[in-house]
């Protein structure tokens, strides 16, 4: 009996639907659409999707306009900060501000250290954080939760507390006393040195490492450069999410642990790795706070050292009434020059940098 009330049911269902189509079929084109729009569901989503559109609009424009003054003031010239007509549209465009701070700031030479250092602290930042991550989520030691606390707080610590004590370390550089117990055993020069009062005083011996790589290259290999907390904990929230499976079948076929790591939990962390050293590179590629102090002022030139005026756009300013707003125009273009390698780079990256947030854990 159910199967034959089902059946007649369809029938029914059937001869419904055959009689709406024949009955819209009928209707004139202008007919069905005045039916349509007449519908309060199509008033409703009239009504949200010019909602949507306005809020949007409005975001867009206060998140944009700061950067669109900014691009349009890099192309204008000295006559066109005099005339007050001029708002984002230059009447007499030019390229020179580019040019001076391309030349006389030095820009090719800051472009090439910072791609360098960036690149090495990115690449190093990103296998240590990885190790480190994949440790913190697979293993179970005594002490795991500490020291995962101990890489928490480095996140909530002011880095400027630490920034006296780095200096110094670095700047008087010996590794658990390594460099003064190999002075002293191979005799390699006296330890004691005369003041201005003609006494013997103790010399300690050590490496300046300051104004080289070697600062930056040591914190990121040791997992404590900037943002590597949080590298840290994007990579374990990652890694808890690859099944254990996957490495008992690896260990059943006779793998090891760094066999395993290199050969399958590596490659599934491509794009998370990705994720890292984009991480990495860009604020490595702005920092200002490590730099500072690490490299001196006649040490390497950096892109943060280029935003400046050059000599030759200062002396035109020096002459305008409004000067102050030349000057803040051309320290805006040096900032453009400064993000313009990174927005190059997110624009090939952009998939990997999706896809490592969304695998991380941290989403929302």
């Amino acid at each position: 009996m159910n199967n034959i009330e089902a059946d007649k049911n369809i029938k029914r269902k059937g001869k419904k639907v055959k009689i709406d189509v024949d009955f819209e079929g009928k209707l004139s084109f202008g007919e069905r659409l005045k039916m349509r729009v007449a519908s309060f569901k199509f008033f409703k989503d009239i009504v949200w999707f010019i909602f949507r559109f306005i809020l949007l609009l409005g975001i867009s424009y206060v998140v944009l306009l700061p950067f669109i003054t900014k691009i349009a003031g890099s192309f204008m010239s000295a006559d066109d900060f005099l005339d007050v007509t001029v708002k984002l549209i230059p009447k007499y465009p030019t390229l020179d501000t580019y040019y001076y701070i391309f030349t006389e700031n030095k820009y090719l030479e800051a472009l090439t250290n910072t791609t360098i250092l960036s690149a090495l602290c990115a690449v190093v930042q990103m296998f240590t954080c990885a190790v480190v991550g994949y440790g913190f989520s697979k293993f179970k030691f005594r002490g795991n939760k500490f020291l995962f606390i101990c890489v928490v707080f480095t996140m909530i610590v002011p880095h400027q507390t630490l920034q006296t004590s780095m200096f110094m370390k670095f700047r008087y550089f010996d590794l658990y006393g390594i460099y003064q117990f190999i002075y002293k055993t191979f005799n390699l020069g006296s330890l004691y040195v005369k003041n201005v009062a003609s006494t013997k005083i103790w010399q300690y011996p050590y490496f300046n490492l300051i104004n080289t790589y070697w600062p930056l290259a040591i914190l990121s290999f040791g997992g404590l450069a900037f943002k590597n907390g949080l590298y840290i904990f994007m990579m374990r929230q990652f890694y808890k999410g690859v099944p254990d499976e996957l490495e008992e079948a690896a260990y059943v076929d006779g793998s090891g642990v760094f066999k395993t790591f290199i050969r399958i939990i590596l490659p599934l962390s491509v794009p998370m790795m990705i994720t890292i050293f984009l991480f990495a590179f860009s604020w490595q590629w702005t920092d200002n706070f490590y730099t500072s102090f690490f490299f001196t002022k006649d040490g390497l030139y950096l892109m943060p050292h280029i935003v400046q005026i050059p000599k030759t756009l200062g002396k035109i300013a020096s002459t305008m009434v409004n000067g102050a707003t030349y000057q803040a125009a051309i320290n805006n273009t040096c900032g453009l020059m400064i993000i313009i390698p990174l927005i190059i780079m997110y624009c090939f990256c952009q998939k990997f940098l999706v896809q490592g947030i969304e695998r991380s854990g941290i989403v929302g």
